[in-house]
């Protein structure tokens, strides 16, 4: 006689999930969908008084809960495609290892994982970097360091600013999404493409992915008709995204878990779809090397993650292995540091090369 299945489930929120409530999960919603709202209209769309919506944003910023960054678009800061970075540590070792790596400004997203590695890391070729010698010397070189296996991103179909927090209604959201960027000039691929006016107003607009005008206008000394063109060139270009940075487990979601498929390579394109869909879906890519797409998903608990993986996963055939890493402590998103739930500084000297690699040369000279 089969054993019975016992399923084990969370009797209660966790104490991180009390720090917000429907006002600010509301007000998080909206904002995944279109940063740059203004108060007016967050406040009209959620009907709720503009000083309110004023007072929970100022209180998200300050207890470092909630930030409105800029994402620069891949060909603008790298020389080549990220890295997806498994890594084994000697026993005892990952926590002081993972230090190490965060040295490293390349080093873009850092999880300490459970499973066939030990941690868990995206790297990015960053306009300067020596990538092969990051690959096969800086990163290995850490001491502590059993192995690493890195995987090249072919193609990231999903990404962290597309993953919301569904509890709007139809209405909300088509009013939220004509406030939401839309690409409409074409896109830059290089840092040359940018004027230096351009490379100063986005990196305030990195920091900052809500800041006005006006704003920009008194960082950089320039009219506010000048800065409002620039900064609106930007983001019509494609050139930077407003993201909402916020801990999934604020909202319900603390289980991480990063998936590596091998699947059948005729069967990729429609798995990429359906999986990028998925109310999961942080980072679907696929990627070249031991597995053939790579899902890191968001789950509420282990049995949201086992429905993901029988049901979901289930339903495809042409994937022929499923190995599964679980996140138990996140360090880094995005160069941002994590403190538990809290935001906490970005990385240091990052947005140097943001520049072309002549001008950081001669900085440096």
């Amino acid at each position: 006689m089969p054993s019975p299945t016992v399923t084990m489930r969370r009797s209660s929120a966790r104490p991180e999930e009390r720090l917000l409530d429907d006002v600010d999960l509301d007000l998080v919603a909206a904002l995944q969908i279109a940063p740059r709202t203004p108060v007016n209209a967050l406040a009209e769309v959620l009907d709720s008084s503009p000083s309110t919506v004023a007072r929970r944003l100022s209180r998200l910023r300050t207890e470092r809960l909630l930030r409105v960054v800029g994402r620069l678009d891949w060909p603008l800061i790298t020389t080549e495609n990220p890295r997806q970075v498994w890594i084994t540590c000697e026993p005892g070792r990952s926590q002081e290892v993972a230090r190490r790596i965060l040295e490293l400004a390349e080093v873009q997203t850092l999880l300490l994982t459970t499973g066939n590695a030990d941690i868990y890391c995206s790297v990015y070729p960053l306009l300067g970097t020596d990538i092969f010698d990051l690959l096969t010397n800086r990163l290995p070189g850490i001491p502590g360091i059993v192995s690493t296996e890195s995987q090249l991103v072919l193609r990231a179909h999903t990404m962290g600013q597309t993953w919301r927090l569904h509890r709007l209604t139809g209405e909300q959201s088509e009013r939220l999404h004509e406030h939401a960027v839309q690409v409409t000039q074409e896109r830059r691929t290089s840092p040359e493409q940018l004027s230096e006016l351009e490379r100063r107003t986005a990196e305030l607009m990195v920091a900052n992915g809500r800041i006005p005008a006006a704003d920009i206008a008194r960082a950089l000394d320039v009219s506010r008709s000048t800065a409002y063109r620039t900064s609106q060139s930007l983001l019509e270009c494609g050139a930077l995204w407003p993201r909402v940075e916020i801990e999934p487990t604020l909202l319900g979601f603390p289980l991480n878990a990063l998936m590596s498929l091998t699947v059948l390579p005729q069967a990729i394109p429609g798995l990429l779809d359906t999986l990028g869909s998925h109310p999961s879906a942080r980072y679907v890519s696929m990627v070249a090397g031991s597995s053939s797409v790579i899902h890191y998903g968001v789950f509420r608990d282990e049995e949201d993650l086992a429905r993901f993986i029988t049901t979901d996963l289930g339903a495809f055939p042409e994937v022929t292995t499923v190995n599964t890493c679980v996140g138990v402590r996140v360090l880094r998103r995005h160069w941002t540091a994590r403190d538990g739930v809290r935001l906490g500084d970005r990385v240091d000297g990052f947005l140097r090369h943001l520049r072309p690699v002549n001008d950081t040369a001669e900085a440096r000279d």
